[in-house]
C-alpha cells in the first residue's frame, strides 16, 4: 500500500498552540469487524493491536487525577477490546462523560449483543458512523450488507431511548464522503439524514457530524493509486479557513494510542508524530499522570502539524465533533 506520510511531513501549515486539556481520546485498538475504504486507521478483522489492562488503568488514573471531563474512546471498534466495559464503568463512576465512537454493526455481532444495553445503562454518548443514508453508498464504502446491519444497530439504540427527547441518551451520527471531495454543509445534510432515516427506517438521532476524509493510510493510498492526491490537497488548501484554527479539536485534546503513547490527535497518531511536550521525545500516559499539566510547556506548547491538517480546516472545517463553522 502506498504511503502519503513523506508528502505530508513537508508543510507550511500555520502553527497551532495548545489550550487547557479537557478531552482524552483513547484508541483501544485497531481490531474492527469492518474494513472501510476511507479508514485512516487501517482497522480491520485481522488487526491484533489492543490496549492492555496496564494502560487502561493509567487512563483511569489520569482521568481521576486531572479531572478531565470527557473520555472519547475510539478504534477500530473500541467495544472489541476486552477491557472496554471496565474502562467505561470506571470513567462514568468518576463523573466523566464517555463518548463511544461506535460502528453500529458491532451491536449485532455474536458476543456483543449486550453492548447497546450496557451503553444505555452507563449513559454513554454514542457517536455512530453512517457515511450515507442510502444502502448503495454505505455498502460501497464499508462492504456488502453493512447498511442493513447499521440500520438494525441504530434501531436497537433507538429502542433503548437513544436519540429521543428527554431520555438523556445521545446518539450522534458521522458522515464521510467516499470520494476526494469536501463534505456538504453539515446543517443541510443533517436535515436530509433526519428526513430519510425517519421516513424509511423510523430512526431518530441528535446531531450529524460531517467530516472530511484524511489523506492518510487507507484513504491516502486510494488517492495515490488514483492519481488524486495532489488535486485533493489543492482542494483542501484552496478551501483553508483561518478562523478554524481557533476551534480545531487538537487544541484541547490529547490522543492516546493502544500502547499508551501520546499524540496531538488521532491523525498524528496514525502518522506516528508524537506529542511535543513533557520533556520526552515520545511521551507516554504515565508521563502525563506524573507531570503538572498546567505547566507552560504543555498548555502553551506547539502542536505538530502537517499537510493533513488542511483537511480539518478546509471549508466548514471538521473535527471529531463535526463542522467547526457553519
Amino acid at each position: 500500500m502506498q504511503d502519503t506520510r513523506p508528502l505530508i511531513l513537508e508543510t507550511d501549515f500555520p502553527p497551532i498552540r495548545r489550550a487547557p486539556l479537557d478531552t482524552l481520546q483513547v484508541n483501544l485498538g485497531y481490531l474492527c469487524n469492518l474494513s472501510c475504504t476511507h479508514c485512516h486507521v487501517n482497522a480491520g478483522p485481522n488487526r491484533t493491536e489492543l490496549m492492555d489492562l496496564e494502560n487502561i488503568e493509567l487512563v483511569i488514573e489520569l482521568l481521576d487525577k486531572r479531572g478531565i471531563g470527557t473520555l472519547d474512546v475510539t478504534g477500530g471498534s473500541p467495544e472489541m477490546n476486552p477491557h472496554f466495559k471496565y474502562l467505561v464503568e470506571s470513567a462514568t463512576a468518576l463523573g466523566v462523560t464517555v463518548m463511544d465512537r461506535c460502528n453500529p454493526t458491532i451491536l449485532g455481532e455474536p458476543g456483543y449483543e449486550d453492548i447497546a444495553d450496557f451503553l444505555a445503562k452507563q449513559e454513554v454518548v454514542v457517536v455512530a458512523s453512517l457515511p450515507c443514508y442510502t444502502e448503495q453508498n454505505v455498502d460501497k464504502q464499508r462492504g456488502k450488507g453493512v447498511f442493513r446491519e447499521s440500520i438494525l444497530g441504530l434501531q436497537k439504540l433507538n429502542s433503548l431511548g437513544y436519540g429521543k427527547q428527554d431520555t438523556g441518551l445521545i446518539l450522534d451520527l458521522v458522515y464521510n464522503p467516499d470520494d476526494a471531495v469536501l463534505p456538504p454543509a453539515q446543517d443541510e445534510l443533517k436535515k436530509d439524514y433526519k428526513r430519510e432515516l425517519l421516513k424509511n427506517h423510523g430512526i431518530v438521532f441528535n446531531e450529524l457530524f460531517a467530516l472530511a476524509n484524511m489523506p492518510i493510510n487507507r484513504f491516502g493510498a486510494r488517492l495515490l493509486a488514483k492519481d488524486q492526491y495532489f488535486s485533493y490537497m489543492s482542494l483542501l488548501r484552496d478551501s483553508f479557513q483561518e478562523t478554524n484554527l481557533q476551534t480545531v479539536m487538537c487544541r484541547n485534546l490529547v490522543s492516546v494510542n493502544y500502547q499508551g503513547y501520546l499524540y496531538d490527535c488521532d491523525f498524528n497518531q496514525m502518522l506516528d508524530l508524537p506529542l511535543k511536550a513533557l520533556g520526552k521525545p515520545r511521551p507516554h500516559l504515565r508521563d502525563l499522570v506524573e507531570v503538572d499539566i498546567s505547566a507552560a510547556d504543555f498548555v502553551e506548547g506547539c502542536i505538530t502539524v502537517g499537510e493533513h491538517c488542511y483537511a480539518c480546516t478546509a471549508g466548514q472545517g471538521s473535527s471529531c465533533g463535526g463542522a467547526l463553522a457553519t
